[in-house]
């Protein structure tokens, strides 16, 4: 774990939850979205029976580059959708950071979201240049610099992030669904 004065690049995943208001935010038939990361403490790493947590402060995106971010799968190959070209959007709220994206433009976008849409892709993921600190269990994002990029993930560190494919019919039916899932994971 590094110290508050040291930037480094980490990727994180966290919770996820669909828009309160229900509306898309780009007129797309290749419409995702989700959070990419939450202000929500997760358990990061177990070692030996210890837990190894972390959480990204309330105030983390004050001021934050976030310019120019890609949207990726696991991190890495093709870029599907980017802020500077308006298919990809962000915004912090009171939850941590919503992203949105429009994947219709390419071939291998739009194959991404059906892979999302049928289920095989359903967590995010954000890459960004940070400053933590670590109080002996909880490795605290302070500060993002640069918000690198965002992606649909295979695998996630953390498996309480989500991302969902969205359409007029298959909307409130998702909703619900991932609606239950958090309150179950709530009670656990």
């Amino acid at each position: 774990m590094r110290d508050e004065k040291t930037e480094t690049l980490i990727q994180r995943n966290l919770k996820f939850s669909l828009t309160p208001s229900g509306e898309k935010r780009i007129d797309s038939d290749c419409y995702v979205e989700g959070y990419a990361t939450t202000f929500d403490k997760y358990c990061l790493i177990e070692r030996k029976g210890k837990k190894i947590y972390e959480q990204v402060d309330r105030n983390a995106f004050d001021d934050s580059d976030m310019t120019d971010v890609i949207f990726q799968f696991d991190h890495a190959g093709p870029v599907f959708a980017r802020t500077t070209n308006g298919t990809l959007g962000l915004e912090v709220d009171d939850r941590g950071l919503f992203v949105w994206a429009d994947l219709s433009k390419t071939s291998r976008a739009r194959e991404l979201y059906e892979d999302i849409k049928a289920g095989n892709v359903t967590q995010m993921s954000i890459r960004c240049r940070a400053k933590t600190s670590f109080d002996g269990d909880t490795q605290t994002i302070r500060r993002i610099g640069k918000v690198v990029d965002v992606s649909a993930v295979s695998i996630p560190a953390n498996d309480h992030t989500a991302i969902v494919a969205r359409n007029a019919d298959n909307y409130e039916r998702e909703r619900k669904r991932k609606l239950l899932a958090l309150k179950l994971k709530v009670e656990e």
